[in-house]
């Protein structure tokens, strides 16, 4: 049985009292790993109530991702000292180009790889990324990225990135992983989940575990966020596996990447 947990994600969380409740019912359930950015417009709250939290440092995941305008040397230096201050730490444990944006993408990995380099960052990566964009990273980085965070799901299960990243030792981690919920609307999931006394979300972050993902569900919800943790205490059957395996049906629930790619 997988001992890897969720991580949390803040997209559309809103700034102030619900981002600090969010992040204070995460503590209580057990999350360590908070998945931000600069486009989310809430990491002073996450910072803030990370530091009230009284957590050590270094017993937390941070990650933040740069946005579209922020990329290219200069811009993502300036990029990652505002996040730094916002989230009121000295060093981000990832740090993500949020969209693959070609004409940006050496000098935007070029400053990436000097801030690991100096240790403000312990690994980089990216963030929307399929097999092209990957290749044409891999065609000059001089640091392999760590993570691919992508739209991944039971209807979008990204087989061919993953055995990419694989290959290639990125490992890959889920957003939208409940299809931004409309995972209670699956019959193959909810027979599973009442198979097992589960809700659907809890057997869907289940999956994406035993399948060797990472993966940052979303909630402001106290009761969901610690449901969406619950998820270690049982294991789906290889049978199980399989069926959600066949839901895959290349639909996305977010925007797909190739929208930025030539900008």
């Amino acid at each position: 049985m997988t001992t890897t947990k969720p991580g949390i994600g803040f997209y559309k969380v809103p700034d102030g009292e619900t981002t600090i409740n969010t992040v204070k019912w995460a503590i209580e359930a057990g999350y360590r790993h908070f998945d931000c950015a600069s486009f989310y417009k809430n990491e002073y709250s996450v910072g803030n109530a990370l530091k009230e939290s009284g957590i050590p440092r270094n017993s937390i995941t941070i990650t933040s991702k740069i946005w579209n305008d922020e990329q290219g040397y200069d811009n993502t230096l300036k990029a990652f000292e505002r996040s730094l201050q916002r989230l009121q730490t000295d060093y981000l444990d990832y740090y993500l180009i949020h969209w693959p944006i070609k004409r940006h993408m050496q000098e935007t990995w070029q400053a990436l790889e000097e801030l690991h380099q100096s240790g403000k960052v312990k690994a980089i990566g990216v963030s929307n990324f399929y097999v092209q964009h990957l290749e044409y990273l891999l065609s000059f980085a001089h640091i392999m990225p760590a993570i691919d965070q992508v739209e991944l799901h039971p209807y979008l299960q990204q087989k061919e990135l993953i055995a990419f990243c694989r290959q290639h030792n990125i490992s890959v981690e889920a957003w939208s992983p409940l299809m931004r919920g409309h995972i209670k609307e699956e019959e193959v999931i909810r027979e599973i989940a009442r198979n097992h006394g589960k809700s659907p979300a809890q057997i869907t972050i289940r999956w994406h575990l035993q399948k060797g993902l990472r993966v940052i569900p979303k909630s402001i919800h106290q009761e969901r966020i610690h449901e969406n943790m619950d998820v270690l205490n049982f294991e789906l059957t290889q049978q199980e596996l399989a069926k959600i395996d066949q839901l895959d049906c290349n639909r996305h629930f977010g925007t797909a990447p190739d929208k930025f790619y030539n900008l």
